[in-house]
């Protein structure tokens, strides 16, 4: 592969679309991964459904293979969570999970506008359980602590994917 390409993931409320935004904003190739491929659609099959759940929250694998295809771009940052993100997660160079300590959760959880997903009760109470079991992103990627101030945890992701 002449290019480079990483998925940044992480529970709701880590930080993925400021990293995003931030990465784009420095010249970066980003893709909104929850914007831009994201649909509802069985993890397993695919397949659209017409559910409206965490659990059916699930990229376009045919637009992920495409786009980490593209050789534009020396590199491409995936930011955003999936629960279909074992389809793919081999095509990329690197995967960044974003981590945040509970303090910070909930204090993002609580800024969040009831019509984003987490602003409400019940799906805090999913976010909060999903933080504590880490049972919706991937195992092997790289911890960064999104605590930090956008700024610097982009610093960190951009060090480490040069380093690489």
């Amino acid at each position: 592969m002449g290019v480079k390409n990483y998925l940044i993931e992480g529970v709701s409320c880590t930080g993925k679309t400021t990293v995003c935004n931030e990465l784009q904003r420095r010249g970066y190739q980003a893709i909104h991964g929850d914007r831009e491929l994201a649909y509802q659609g069985d993890p397993e099959t695919c397949e659209k459904t017409d559910t409206a759940s965490h659990e059916n929250h699930i990229w376009d694998v045919d637009k992920v293979i495409a786009l980490v295809d593209n050789k534009n771009e020396p590199v491409t940052f995936f930011c955003g969570g999936s629960c279909n993100f074992s389809k793919f997660i081999d095509l990329f160079d690197g995967v960044f999970v974003l981590e945040i300590d509970i303090e910070t959760l909930n204090r993002r959880l609580d800024e969040r506008p009831e019509d984003e997903f987490g602003g409400k009760k019940s799906e805090r109470e999913l976010i909060v359980r999903l933080h504590e079991t880490k049972e919706d992103i991937p195992k092997n990627g790289m911890i960064i602590d999104a605590a930090a101030p956008v700024e610097q945890v982009v610093d960190a992701i951009v060090g480490q994917s040069e380093g690489s």
